[in-house]
């Protein structure tokens, strides 16, 4: 059975607007048309005249702070859903080969080299990517009891092990992935071809302050 997808890796997304009023225009008019209110309407809900409205969602205007409070809780959102389309920094790390930094994690034993190959901290999607490369050598020791919060992604590269993921046994060999819970007991179980490599990804909600 094929699974259905929710998101298109290849989509893409209208271009952040540079002008701050014409980037709340839209989404107000968005909003207010996914909501199928008309201008009328919500004239009526929030007291702004149809003339205001039209000069908001055409960015022809500079709306005070209250006039926004005003739209957003007339649509029922937040006020910061106003600012979406704003141009905003998106932050990329480009970690050049064996630039990585090195890095112990908390449960990590002699032999396992972790190495941190980016990290974006607070960000709009809500979620915390770790990407590490891992490299086991003769003087690694095995760790099937690793946990963490989230989600992790497992890519072999080179080598083999067989990798515990609670009472299961995985044999991961190079091309192999396993993508699982990371709150279950989880790590190396075997190391059967030496040395071994691979880049373990795991994300994990924001905390909010």
């Amino acid at each position: 059975m094929t699974a259905r997808l929710t998101q298109d890796p290849h989509s893409t997304r209208a271009a952040r607007e540079k002008v701050l009023e014409v980037a709340i225009g839209r989404e107000v008019r968005g909003f207010r048309k996914a909501q199928g209110t008309t201008v009328a309407e919500l004239s009526e809900q929030t007291g702004l005249s149809i003339g205001m409205l039209s000069k908001i969602e055409n960015g022809n205007t500079s709306p005070s702070l209250n006039t926004l409070q005003t739209l957003a809780n007339a649509l029922s959102v937040p006020l910061t859903a106003l600012f979406r389309q704003y141009e905003e920094r998106r932050e990329a790390v480009h970690t050049k080969a064996g630039d990585g930094v090195e890095t112990e994690r908390e449960g990590t034993r002699a032999g396992h080299q972790y190495n941190l190959l980016g990290h974006i901290g607070s960000n709009a999607s809500g979620v915390i990517v770790e990407p590490y490369l891992i490299a086991l050598t003769t003087e690694s020791d095995t760790f099937e009891t690793f946990q963490h919060g989230g989600i992790e992604t497992i890519y072999m590269l080179e080598g083999a092990v067989d990798y515990r993921h609670g009472s299961e046994i995985y044999p991961l060999r190079p091309g192999d992935t396993l993508f699982f819970d990371a709150d279950a007991p989880h790590g190396p179980e075997k190391l059967v071809t030496l040395p071994a490599k691979y880049l373990s990804i795991i994300s994990y909600p924001q905390t909010k302050d």
